[in-house]
């Protein structure tokens, strides 16, 4: 299953990390996992063409994380709208992508 755990302060997105694989086919064929990349890559590159040092942004081979470096507002509402769509991926897949949203905590 992925799990993507989401902290919070406030309406602030703080931290996104992704972690596993959905399972819903084998690697290189999951419609799930690649939706997930999608999703995530698209908006790392998006905030990045913005204002680079605004997130910090780390690939493992089954993690991924985004920590918001920043509180500008553009940069929030890019991170909220990859929230969304993730919620999304997990409400239409609910086998395969949990979605957890917590308090940040330094």
């Amino acid at each position: 299953m992925l799990k993507v755990l989401v902290k919070k302060e406030k309406k602030l997105i703080k931290e996104v990390t992704l972690k596993g694989h959905a399972d819903y086919a084998d690697h290189g064929s999951d419609i799930v996992c690649a939706s997930a990349s999608s999703i995530v890559i698209t908006t790392v590159n998006g905030i990045l063409a913005i204002k680079e040092e605004a997130i910090y942004y780390e690939e493992n081979k089954d993690k991924v994380i985004v920590l918001n470096k920043t509180d500008d507002d553009i940069i929030n509402k890019l991170l909220i709208n990859m929230v969304s769509l993730l919620l999304e991926l997990a409400n239409d897949y609910p086998k395969n992508v949990k979605l957890i949203e917590e308090e940040y905590r330094d």
